[in-house]
């Protein structure tokens, strides 16, 4: 965790993100670094624009309930059949990703609130 958020600063991953030539690979890691890090005016607008992303490249994929915080929350089962990929695949992907960013991605249903 403590390597994936020492790898950027705000002002470097702003300058890759504005870079009209970088490379996707790392522009993509510099955006996950402002979602996770970055100032909370960077993250809004990030996450407002990764949620219409997600809403249009899987329209099926819809939350099933949201955070404390509001973040949504999409059931496992949707995310593993959006993607293609069985629900172990799923779940060990999140876990991956829970270890890289040192924040909680996988709740339980009960530590949800449902979406109507």
């Amino acid at each position: 965790m403590d390597n994936f958020k020492n790898t950027w600063t705000v002002e470097m991953a702003m300058a890759v993100v504005e870079n009209k030539t970088i490379d996707s690979e790392i522009w993509s890691e510099a955006v996950e670094w402002l979602l996770l890090y970055g100032p909370p005016e960077i993250r809004e607008v990030l996450g407002q624009a990764s949620h219409t992303a997600t809403s249009s490249c899987y329209p099926e994929l819809k939350p099933t309930g949201c955070t404390k915080d509001g973040e949504p929350c999409y059931h496992i089962d949707d995310i593993a059949a959006s993607l293609g990929i069985t629900r172990e695949e799923a779940i060990q992907k999140m876990i991956e990703l829970e270890e890289i960013h040192g924040f909680r991605h996988i709740y339980e249903d009960d530590e949800t609130f449902k979406i109507q």
